[in-house]
């Protein structure tokens, strides 16, 4: 019998996926600490548990449904977020830009599921992550349905994280908003944004961190608050705000305003043949936003094609019930104001347009 040679330190203990930098034990202790503020993130529709190799959710009773889907994450915004190593509020901003989109043409959420991939899993920080998607399902009346979390040691480095989601929508298909509704004469109602949300960020970053070297942690008396919670404040979920706009108004369609700007997403709901006129005397943009402008020396059209200025979600209304859904909103503690109005398009060009100068701020 032939002598075997002796094993080396690392053929005795063996090569095992801890060794390779996944922690499994760590990712379960992460389950057992977000399980609960999953579990309150639910609808009546949900079938079976958190576990299941695929999350189950009855669609209940529609005469002729329309599935919506949307998919999103909130790029460089983590940034900032692991800079201040903050992390209970970034899954809201996940859960707006996702459920905000299916609003849109009418959908109500009904449940999403996250993705998260981390360089290292600690509980801890993964439970925080989840504590915010979990709270903005909440408020968006969705259910949060499953989903995964990826350790990727070697290619991220042991603080670094991304996510990104998918949220699934129902329409029934009589009630579909969309550009086919949208008349001459409409009115366009603006809904204030609560910040920058979760676009631009890396010019604002740019600006602010990059060439200016301001600290995240330094009060900026114009904003009235530290340059880093600002910049962490959630995108605002419109989604039920929506829905019960469009359950009592005669409202023809929304436009989430995201990447692009407020003109460039209003056209993505006007149909050929007509514009949106749209009046910037008619609000102040947000002191951060004058700060990215002044700091850094952009111009109009830069900021206005790379940020939402102010303005968060617009609603589409038939004229005769402006009033009322402004006054709705208002009701529901959502800033919102008379923006434009939908007119022919007189030089075949349509899509949507700002004239005038923005408001000047109030001087405190």
């Amino acid at each position: 019998m032939s002598e075997q040679p002796e094993n080396t330190p690392a053929q005795a203990a063996g090569a095992s996926y801890a060794a390779a930098g996944v922690d499994i034990e760590a990712g379960d202790r992460a389950v057992e600490l977000f399980a609960p503020l999953a579990k309150k993130a639910t609808r009546p529709e949900v079938r079976g548990g958190l576990g299941g190799f695929a999350g189950l959710f009855a669609l209940g009773n529609y005469e002729k449904p329309l599935l919506a889907a949307s998919s999103d994450g909130v790029g460089t915004k983590l940034a900032v977020a692991q800079a201040m190593d903050k992390h209970d509020t970034i899954g809201r901003d996940l859960v707006a830009m996702c459920v905000d989109d299916l609003v849109v043409c009418g959908a109500e959420p009904l449940f999403l599921q996250d993705y998260i991939a981390i360089g290292k899993v600690v509980p801890e920080h993964v439970a925080s992550i989840v504590s915010g998607i979990a709270a903005g399902c909440e408020e968006a009346g969705c259910a949060l349905l499953g989903g995964e979390t990826a350790e990727h040691p070697g290619v991220m480095e042991p603080n670094e994280y991304d996510v990104s989601a998918t949220s699934v929508g129902v329409v029934e298909e009589a009630n579909l908003l969309g550009p086919d509704r949208v008349r001459p004469g409409d009115v366009v109602i603006a809904m204030a944004s609560s910040g920058l949300h979760s676009n631009g960020y890396s010019l604002a970053r740019h600006v602010l961190l990059d060439t200016k070297k301001l600290p995240l942690d330094g009060h900026i008396d114009s904003l009235g608050r530290t340059l880093g919670e600002e910049l962490l404040e959630p995108t605002r979920i419109y989604a039920l705000d929506c829905l019960k706009l469009a359950s009592e108004c005669d409202v023809h369609t929304f436009a989430h305003i995201t990447g692009g700007g407020l003109a460039a997403n209003l056209a993505r709901v006007i149909p050929e043949g007509l514009v949106a006129e749209l009046e910037r005397s008619s609000w102040t943009p947000g002191p951060i936003f004058r700060l990215i402008q002044e700091e850094g020396q952009v111009s109009q059209e830069e900021m206005e094609k790379t940020f939402n200025m102010g303005v968060g979600m617009v609603a589409v209304v038939a004229e005769d019930d402006a009033e009322r859904a402004m006054a709705m909103l208002t009701a529901r503690h959502i800033d919102a104001w008379r923006l434009g109005e939908v007119r022919p398009a007189e030089d075949g060009k349509s899509g949507a347009v700002l004239s005038g100068e923005y408001r000047t701020p109030v001087q405190g």
